[in-house]
């Protein structure tokens, strides 16, 4: 039998993590609410929490205000394209870091990882002055090649490879085995959760990308998911918060749908990675 002073410990600890999660979980509880009500029920005071009566129809009118389905369609297919070539790029690479033996690697290695201080927007004027002189603007071009290399995900698969034994690549080389055949059939299915989690990591990245794309782009035609919303929230006063926070919800159920699915090898992929 616990006593007391367990049953206090525990009491205490589900306390915090239940007002934890409100914490977490309130603000998107509020924006789905928010998003069904009419626009005269959000500022009433008390605040109503339930919409009366639910306006299914605001999740139709954002269509109308901003061609969204075009912003989501274009963000698909750059998600779409940024995973499937930065897991090639971002495999080989980690691949030959991590297993391969050549003149400089090491060195390389740490130039490279170097590279992570410099932030990220101190790249955008260099970066729309290249694609500018490339005539890449305003293109799904731009919007995906120099989009496909990652630092840290490359930092991360090659931990990650450390990490398999080397006993198995040498039974693959007495076996005839080369370097492709080695990498295909021995490292990456031993690197599925690695892997789904640089997928996860670039899915996150690509959906939620907000700066390249509205420096880049300058057609309606071309913007993206994240530049929609921005668009709305400066119509805010014209298309009103309900409508905000519809396309708010909009964008957020496809990150939330994936990661519901994948949750287990999100964590196995962390958990994982950089094991010796």
């Amino acid at each position: 039998m616990a006593s007391p002073r367990d049953t206090l410990k525990t009491a205490a600890t589900y306390t915090g993590l239940g007002i934890g999660a409100l914490l977490v979980v309130g603000p998107f509880l509020w924006m789905l609410s928010t998003s069904l009500m009419k626009i005269d029920q959000i500022y009433v005071f008390p605040p109503r929490w339930l919409p009366s009566p639910v306006q299914w129809a605001n999740y139709a009118k954002i269509f109308t205000i901003i061609p969204l389905g075009r912003f989501f369609a274009n963000t698909v297919i750059v998600t779409a394209a940024v995973i499937v070539a930065r897991l090639v790029v971002t495999t080989l690479c980690a691949y030959a870091l991590a297993r391969l033996h050549f003149p400089g690697r090491d060195l390389f290695f740490v130039a490279m990882v170097a590279t992570m201080i410099i932030p990220g927007e101190v790249q955008l004027i260099p970066g729309f002055v290249t694609m500018r002189w490339l005539d890449w603007l305003d293109t799904y071009k731009v919007l995906i090649i120099p989009r496909i290399e990652s630092i840290v995900q490359v930092f991360l698969m090659r931990q990650f490879f450390l990490a398999i034994p080397r006993d198995l690549e040498e039974a693959a080389i007495i076996d005839g085995c080369g370097h492709a055949r080695i990498l295909w059939h021995v490292i990456v299915p031993l690197s599925r959760p690695v892997i789904a989690l640089v997928a996860l990591f670039t899915f996150k990245a690509m959906w939620n990308d907000f700066m390249w794309p509205l420096i880049m782009t300058n057609s309606t035609s071309m913007k993206t998911l994240q530049v929609g919303l921005a668009l709305i929230a400066t119509q805010q006063a014209e298309s009103g918060l309900n409508l905000l926070m519809a396309s708010n919800v909009v964008a957020l159920l496809p990150v939330l749908i994936i990661f519901w699915l994948t949750q287990k090898t999100f964590v196995k992929g962390i958990a994982l990675t950089g094991l010796k």
